[in-house]
């Protein structure tokens, strides 16, 4: 696991912050897409908010 946890634009399909988040776990990338997709589902825009601010903050960072 990479101590610190950047986006990944090399990967990304919208803002990087799932491929960023599976390179950072050593995850599928594609499982994190897929679980923020249903958290989006399920979540509403409690998730929608949550994706965004982790994009503005790692990109900052």
């Amino acid at each position: 696991m990479n101590s610190r946890y950047a986006l990944d634009k090399s990967n990304a399909k919208f803002l990087g912050v799932c491929a960023g988040f599976g390179r950072w776990a050593d995850v599928d990338p594609t499982l994190v897409r897929v679980t923020a997709i249903l958290a989006g589902l399920f979540l509403g825009p409690i998730a929608i908010v949550a994706y965004l601010l982790i994009a503005a903050v790692a990109q900052q960072g």
